[in-house]
């Protein structure tokens, strides 16, 4: 999708580039499937803060998104491409012909009035959903299943796409967008094409309140703390870390330590590490 660069007539409008959102042909979403969203700010349930830089920004609703895409062999017309505030990628909205209306990720190059379906035994076309043994080697694939039936958890994100690689057994071999190669069971659905808006990674805000209308809260460099705030602080001037290696407030190793389990029972599924 394409991007909008500003002149520098502000300070704000200053390395702006925003979206240029001439995909969207709504502006309104639909009422029946959007619903309330509390957002926590980063507090648990004592009110503590958990999670830093957390808090404020516009009010948003959810948009009931169909990641399983349960209306199996029931033909479905795309009405409309909306905005979606919760993630970065489009969303389309599904006119079934039995009457029911879903919101699914939009996939690149799908338009208003285009056809799209899901089930066993759909045709190969972008937009449609159909378990992974299913799917031609070398295609490319978004909205993936992780357990059969319980809906798209992986490659969701505007812009990406995983492809196929192999079959053998009950697993197909697949290559996320990290570059990771991993197994996934040959029942798991996936959306045929790759998801839409992929210059999401092109934006930037240009001003900090663009930054707090998302909710996100200013975070401070920890050299610039006390000793007392962050391992990282006291000195005098600009000084050095004054340690072995970088460390997070709480003391613990930072900046490319890896933190994933080695007894976590998916590693086994995993056959080349993301690099």
């Amino acid at each position: 999708m394409p991007i909008r660069l500003y002149k520098s007539y502000t300070p704000g409008t200053r390395n702006r580039i925003l979206s240029s959102f001439t995909e969207i042909t709504k502006t309104k979403p639909e009422k029946k499937l959007v619903q309330a969203n509390q957002r926590s700010k980063g507090r648990n349930n004592r009110g503590v803060i958990t999670i830093r830089h957390r808090g404020g920004g516009h009010k948003k609703k959810y948009r009931l998104v169909d990641f399983r895409r349960k209306k199996y062999n029931i033909e479905a017309t795309v009405a409309a491409i909306e905005y979606d505030p919760n993630r970065n990628a489009r969303i389309a909205l599904l006119h079934y012909k039995d009457g029911e209306k879903s919101y699914i990720l939009h996939p690149n190059t799908l338009k208003v009035g285009d056809k799209v379906i899901s089930g066993l035994e759909t045709p190969l076309s972008v937009g449609n959903a159909l378990p992974l043994m299913e799917i031609p080697l070398g295609t490319s694939v978004h909205n993936i299943e992780l357990i059969p039936k319980k809906g798209g958890q992986i490659v969701r994100s505007a812009g990406t796409s995983a492809k196929l690689l192999a079959k053998e057994g009950n697993f197909v071999t697949l290559r996320l967008p990290s570059k990771e190669v991993r197994l996934i069971r040959k029942e798991c659905f996936a959306t045929i094409g790759e998801v839409s808006n992929n210059d999401a990674f092109l934006v930037q805000s240009g001003k900090a309140g663009r930054t707090r209308w998302l909710g996100k809260r200013p975070s401070v460099r920890g050299s610039v703390m006390n000793p007392c705030d962050h391992p990282h602080g006291g000195g005098e001037g600009r000084a050095p870390i004054g340690r072995t290696r970088p460390l997070t407030p709480w003391g613990k190793p930072a900046l490319g330590m890896k933190t994933r389990k080695n007894k976590k029972s998916s590693n086994s599924y995993i056959l080349r590490r993301r690099s």
